[in-house]
């Protein structure tokens, strides 16, 4: 069971949204993704939602750019967390996905980070913190990583400062 399922509105957008699926992975939170759009495959996105939903989903993370409305076309669908990834378009640098991401009317939120691969895996780190209110071990493995990044940092400083040393 898929406790979070990703959509990419393109199959362009995997290569920015992969970072997220290897976070899910290293978290072991089992996940899906695929790819539907908003406006060219609207019936799949809803039978998505809907079947997922079914098979126990219980956060969606929806990537799209230009328009953008991948994250809110599923937030009107389920009233399961969902959480947008704006990706970076040619035109207008990803402002327009980051606005339609953004925006959602009332009572139809879109968790909404940034554009991206750093979006990609804020995303993921998102999903883990709402699945590990209710998941002990799941909260452990957060802070067990966080831990690490915290160390990596360390040992990388201490790096740079012997190499910078007078």
């Amino acid at each position: 069971m898929a406790q979070v399922v990703v959509l990419m509105g393109s199959a362009s957008d995997e290569e920015i949204v992969s970072p997220c699926m290897e976070i899910l992975r290293n978290l072991g939170i089992e996940y899906s993704v695929t790819v539907s759009s908003a406006h060219r495959t609207p019936e799949r996105t809803e039978r998505i939602v809907r079947e997922q939903e079914a098979a126990g989903c219980r956060v969606f993370i929806c990537a799209a750019g230009m328009a953008a409305h991948l994250a809110g076309a599923v937030a009107a669908r389920t009233d399961r967390p969902v959480i947008g990834i704006p990706v970076s378009g040619k035109s207008l640098a990803g402002n327009d996905a980051l606005y339609s991401t953004v925006q959602m009317p009332p009572g139809f939120p879109v968790a909404t980070v940034a554009l991206d691969k750093a979006g990609a895996r804020n995303a993921a780190w998102l999903a883990a913190q709402i699945l590990a209110v209710s998941d002990d071990a799941l909260r452990g493995r957060i802070r067990e990583a966080r831990r690490k990044m915290a160390e990596d940092v360390a040992a990388k400083g201490e790096e740079i400062a012997k190499r910078y040393a007078c």
